[in-house]
């Protein structure tokens, strides 16, 4: 199912206009260079657009800037990394520090989480498996 042409064109803009680590990471992960994997930028799934996905392993990595630490936003990405793993997509955020400090270490962790992480086939992802949405 398409996302609705507002978060589209939403994350369209957010792809042209890429934070510094956000760039940092792309450049290391575009071109399936990262164990011949595919990841998407800005992607939108449901009512949210993630920084990268890789939809073999059913994976978002996101990119926490400092502002992730602050008010309510802990609790809001507690939320949506909830309801991204009832649709069976896993969360591994990087702080936007460490990238900039060394894209490598970012790419290290990616894939050892991709490492333990089965590859699924493609096709549509999987129902729903939580209540509410």
């Amino acid at each position: 199912m398409r996302p609705p042409l507002v978060q589209r064109l939403t994350a369209q803009r957010f792809r042209r206009e890429l934070t510094l680590p956000e760039g940092l990471l792309w450049r290391e992960l575009k071109g399936r260079k990262i164990g011949g994997l595919q990841f998407r930028r800005q992607h939108p799934v449901g009512p949210y657009i993630l920084d990268f996905y890789c939809e073999a392993l059913r994976l978002a990595v996101e990119v926490d800037g400092e502002w992730h630490c602050f008010d309510s936003r802990p609790r809001r990405d507690a939320e949506r990394d909830a309801w991204l793993e009832d649709r069976g997509i896993v969360t591994l955020r990087i702080p936007a520090r460490d990238i900039l400090a060394l894209p490598e270490t970012a790419v290290g962790r990616i894939l050892e989480v991709a490492s333990a992480r089965p590859l699924r086939p493609s096709g549509p992802p999987p129902p729903h498996r939580g209540g509410g949405s």
